[in-house]
């Protein structure tokens, strides 16, 4: 194996030329013409982002660890530059348009999943997925619920309500991202991980709905009403049934239309505009745009291209290949460099986040009990439910921005600093620890086959 000595200098040659760049300048600066935001100081963000990137995920894949391991701490080393004094790269994390860059790269990443998951498949495995799911979910919500009541007794309970909520989150893109780098999206366990995790997120984004929605009831000095939970619940619902219904019926005569069009590219962008559609109503029905993409890639089939393939065309996943071999770095780069490690200096954090952090853990271990099928792989299973990543980051953001009243009447917010920071410990370990867990889990299934 050849030394990271040289990807190390030249992820430093990187930041200098990057430095150059930004010197005099602490943010990025607005075009003088047209009064567009755009700066070109966002092209050498980018390309820092990317090539690091590139060389960290090299970097572990010779070590046998997937790529998206080394973009998670890529993102980690590039966004804790402060430390060492490097602040030019600070405004990368909140910067709007790679922030825009890499909400689209997560997007087609789910897309592209979804389009080499088999839908039969996945409805094949669906009582196993769910079931995994709802002890996915109810495990850790409890877990979550009663370790803050522990360490933080003085909060109220909906407080540790929303903590419970933040534990439900599974982050579909990064054990995505794993089984898509070890070739193994087609291994049944990885169609039970991946619905489960959909389903994780569909449940968790209710449970979110509703718990701010009686914080703001509180805020407000009234109690939630029912029929809002009922509506919610009855929305997704609604948005499943439509989504496989335009699948079946709308999209097969809308590609043989599309087929009759002479122009380059447009398998690619009426697929694409598929998945930004389904996106977009799953963002209106208060799901997370992620699960629209999966949603819209499983219901696209090879009968939807066969038209195109038999004029000579590539396949769409051969045509999506290099823009999510663009976009998706950038995702999980910035994901990497919305951790602050100055948190782990915070010693009266640490327990707190510790036990946390093991509640996460043991939460999502608790579903691979709920597997009916036997001769499975349960602890890949477990080990692919682990991560919270940018899903559990989310979430915790909302919760910093809610505010509730406390026993001296002023507002604070739901997830304080200190707990934010908890939380944050919780999501780089259950996000770093998955990708080699779920390697080494699914080697064992390998060595030891079921007979």
């Amino acid at each position: 194996m050849k030394s990271p000595l040289p990807a190390a200098i030249a992820v430093s040659s990187i930041f200098v030329a990057a430095e150059t760049v930004w010197a005099g300048s602490e943010a990025p600066i607005a075009h003088a013409s047209g009064g567009s935001d755009f700066s070109p100081v966002i092209l050498a963000g980018l390309a820092a982002i990317l090539l690091t990137a590139k060389i960290a995920g090299e970097f572990f894949e010779r070590v046998g660890q997937p790529a998206v391991l080394g973009e998670l701490l890529a993102g980690i080393i590039l966004g804790n530059l402060m430390l060492f004094g490097f602040h030019q790269a600070d405004w990368i994390k909140t910067d709007g348009v790679i922030a825009a860059l890499a909400q689209l790269g997560v997007i087609l990443l789910l897309f592209e999943v979804g389009l080499e998951s088999n839908l039969s498949e996945m409805l094949e495995v669906g009582w196993s997925s769910l079931l995994v799911a709802l002890a996915g979910v109810i495990a850790p919500f409890f877990l979550g619920w009663g370790v803050s009541a522990y360490f933080l007794p003085g909060e109220s309970r909906l407080v540790h309500i929303f903590i419970g909520a933040v534990l439900c989150a599974t982050s579909v893109g990064i054990t995505a991202r794993v089984l898509k780098d070890l070739g193994k999206l087609k291994l049944r366990e990885s169609r039970i991980i991946l619905g489960a995790a959909v389903i994780d997120d569909v449940i968790g984004l209710l449970i979110l709905a509703t718990v701010v929605g009686a914080v703001a009831a509180a805020a407000a000095g009234t109690s939630l009403n029912l029929i809002y939970i009922i509506w919610l619940s009855a929305k997704t619902v609604i948005f499943f049934v439509v989504t496989f219904a335009v699948g079946r019926y709308v999209m097969p005569p809308l590609f043989r239309a599309a087929v009759k069009l002479k122009s380059r590219g447009v398998l690619l962008v009426v697929s694409i505009a598929f998945c930004f559609g389904l996106s977009w109503l799953a963002a209106k029905v208060e799901l997370a745009t992620i699960v629209g993409a999966f949603a819209a890639g499983l219901v696209l089939d090879d009968v939807h291209f066969k038209p195109f393939r038999e004029r000579g065309e590539r396949d769409l996943s051969q045509l999506l290949e290099p823009v999510t071999t663009f976009l998706v770095p950038i995702f999980f780069v910035l994901m990497g460099m919305k951790v602050d490690l100055r948190v782990f200096g915070h010693l009266d954090l640490l327990g707190f986040a510790v036990v946390l952090t093991i509640a996460a853990i043991i939460g999502k271990q608790v579903c691979s009990l709920a597997l009916i099928e036997r001769g499975l792989n349960r602890l890949a299973v477990g080990v692919g439910m682990i991560p919270r990543g940018e899903v559990g980051l989310i979430v915790a953001g909302i919760g910093a921005g809610l505010m509730l009243p406390n026993a001296a009447g002023t507002m604070t917010p739901v997830v304080s600093p200190a707990t934010f920071g908890a939380v944050v410990i919780m999501v780089i370990v259950t996000t770093l620890v998955t990708p080699p867990l779920l390697k080494m889990s699914l080697e064992r299934k390998r060595s030891k086959p079921h007979r």
